[in-house]
């Protein structure tokens, strides 16, 4: 069955980058009934708005926690069809913590929001022109204090390039890309041939309750007294960036000509976001897997897009033929380390980031006495199930020393450092570099902090009034 796009926060299907700023407020509930009578009042922009020649000044969406559920009048009972992580939350306990790495620095004790009194209930995501973002967010600030809300914290993106180029990461990297294609119309089905080689598009029951997803299961509860229909789990966390730790230590491993080119082959991506060279089959910047390079020769295996996407379908090699798939199938054929990341499309996310802080280039960042900047990333990301997509990523993927058949390795951007699984080191990195010769790179720094993190719901439009007529 087709999504029914009135009925869907628009956020799910347009990251809005022509909106250049974004404001993310951060708002407990004080009073229900007012609060319930203000939101009801809210009109959230539609996923029917986005495209179709139509150009959007200001988009509003609006998602819930756990506990703004709780506060708005819902029992524990109603609510137990949710996701079993969205009920604990982000920082519920020691064990999710060290699963996702929030550990050391990290750890949500250190926080700035996220736990206790500055846990959120609800996020007011705003996103305008920069020359509007300002006065409307301080309005809404302003109009939700005075209904029923006390304000936890504003937090706001830097605004996008004007010159209509990549938005980049503080590091300096183009960001954004590599989103998954939604199947709205439902027009894919799973199939053992098609789903052996990797492909760019997904069932819309992988980013929205009620809907097929990948094995063709429907998950999502539309007859209870919260209608999750159409809705979706959003991650959000604060990622603080070490930009001048960052290159600074570049700089001491490879010198000045080779810390690009290390810090390439840690991304996974050229600067520009363009692919490593030797990946790219031509048709575009985003028409590259990994089956050309099992060994990670060109891009590393533990290269941060590679774990984040591995790129690879039902069999870690795709396609071999009618024997080839028949001893694929029955373990004859393949490696552990390509089993160990097969299949990417059971496990992708809906990426929504956007940086924030002061912005530098590498080559400022890399000079001696460099003064270090708060800067970083608002990091959002949309899924329908929080264990088998964003958790299992974060934890599985991303942050293991262990991914792929790696040793010793966390992931080189945002890998916590810290000693895994008992006192072994997970500060290192192997790659090859230009003349393809084996590199080992050593002592990795801890260059991304966690500052705040929850978990949200994001409701359809008809679950959005099934929560506000509590």
């Amino acid at each position: 069955m087709a999504v029914d796009r009135d009925d869907v926060q628009a956020l799910v299907r347009s990251g809005f980058g022509s909106l250049g700023s974004a404001r993310y407020i951060l708002v407990r509930i004080v009073d229900s009934t007012r609060a319930k009578a203000w939101l009801r009042g809210l009109v959230p922009t539609r996923a029917s708005e986005v495209g179709e020649g139509r150009a959007l000044d200001t988009v509003l969406q609006v998602a819930f926690t756990r506990a703004g559920l709780r506060a708005l009048g819902f029992t524990a009972a109603e609510l137990e069809n949710m996701a079993p992580e969205f009920l604990d939350g982000m920082a519920s306990d020691a064990r999710r913590s060290h699963r996702l790495g929030d550990v050391g620095e990290s750890a949500p004790t250190h926080w700035e929001w996220g736990t206790g009194i500055r846990e959120p209930h609800v996020l007011l995501l705003l996103l305008a022109r920069p020359n509007r973002i300002a006065d409307w967010a301080s309005h809404v600030e302003r109009d939700a204090r005075a209904n029923g809300f006390r304000l936890v914290t504003t937090l706001a993106s830097n605004p996008a390039p004007e010159d209509s180029g990549p938005a980049r990461e503080p590091f300096g990297f183009a960001d954004g890309l590599s989103q998954p294609e939604i199947d709205w119309d439902a027009k894919h089905r799973p199939s053992a041939r098609a789903d052996r080689a990797y492909r760019p598009h997904i069932a819309a029951g992988e980013v929205l309750l009620g809907h097929r997803n990948e094995y063709g299961a429907i998950a999502g509860d539309a007859t209870g007294p919260l209608v999750q229909r159409n809705g979706s789990y959003l991650v959000y966390r604060q990622l603080e960036q070490d930009v001048t730790g960052f290159w600074g230590w570049l700089h001491a491993a490879a010198g000045p000509d080779g810390a690009l080119e290390l810090a390439e082959r840690m991304v996974g991506r050229q600067i520009d976001g363009a692919p490593l060279p030797g990946l790219a089959h031509g048709r575009g910047p985003e028409d590259f897997d990994f089956q050309g390079d099992p060994l990670g020769h060109l891009c590393p295996l533990g290269a941060h897009i590679r774990r984040a996407n591995p790129r690879v379908g039902d069999d870690p090699l795709g396609p071999r033929g009618i024997l080839g798939n028949l001893l694929s199938t029955a373990g004859l054929l393949g490696s552990a380390g390509g089993d160990a990341v097969a299949s990417a499309r059971f496990h992708r996310l809906l990426r929504r980031g956007r940086p924030y802080g002061a912005t530098m280039t590498p080559e400022q960042a890399m000079r001696t006495g460099a003064p270090k900047t708060e800067a970083g990333l608002h990091f959002l990301c949309l899924n329908a199930s929080l264990a088998r997509q964003f958790e299992f990523v974060q934890g599985a993927w991303l942050i293991s020393p262990t991914f792929g058949g790696l040793s010793q390795e966390g992931d080189p951007l945002i890998g916590a450092r810290c000693p895994f699984p008992d006192d072994r080191r997970s500060d290192l990195f192997r790659y090859h570099d230009a003349q393809g010769q084996p590199r080992i790179a050593q002592g990795m720094d801890r260059f991304v902090t966690v500052r705040g993190g929850a978990y949200f719901f994001l409701p359809g439009l008809e679950g959005l009034a099934s929560i506000t007529a509590r």
